[in-house]
């Protein structure tokens, strides 16, 4: 009754764990909380254990390897098919052991932690870039409809400040 493969539904609270042995008989079919995770997957013989690449996969995808098991992230996409009849979480758990066995399973490689901060610079400084442009092209259509008009970029956006400081009356420039 050893179970050589899981599948895992990850939640924000509530995981759903499904398991099979060599025989593809269920075994494990159950819920987990958060704090529940890696004290069951510790008491667990090295296992193969598929998931999809979604939030928190790869800290799990760390933490159960670190366990001694082989944890194996795959495209939500692609385990999608294997889901039978409704979508719920047991169901969801269940596609993903299964679909973690397949041969023309492709995978997503599990990102160190270094790798997942260098990401969240990067997207948070494109998300500071894209604010900035958003801002400048409000500014810029707002004084347009004034009859202030400027080139793109943070050039237009200086041209604009100095135009505008030349139009204030001079009651204005004390506020």
């Amino acid at each position: 009754m050893q179970v050589i493969r899981f599948g895992i539904d990850l939640a924000k609270n509530v995981f759903q764990v499904h398991g099979v042995d060599a025989s593809e008989r269920v075994v494990v079919r159950r819920q987990l909380r958060r704090a529940q995770v890696v004290k069951f997957f510790a008491a667990q013989p090295p296992a193969l254990i598929g998931m999809e690449a979604c939030g928190s996969a790869h800290h799990w995808s760390r933490t159960l390897s670190a366990l001694g098991h082989e944890v194996k992230l795959m495209p939500p996409p692609y385990v999608k098919p294997y889901v039978k009849r409704n979508e719920n979480d047991a169901r969801d758990a269940q596609a993903c052991c299964e679909a973690v066995s397949r041969p023309d399973m492709r995978f997503v490689p599990i990102k160190t932690v270094e790798q997942q901060h260098a990401r969240a610079l990067h997207r948070s400084r494109d998300l500071l870039v894209r604010q900035r442009t958003q801002l400048a092209n409000a500014i810029r259509g707002h004084l347009y409809e004034m009859g202030l008009a400027s080139p793109k970029g943070a050039a237009g956006i200086e041209n604009l400040l100095l135009l505008i400081e030349r139009r204030m009356k001079p009651s204005l420039r004390h506020c």
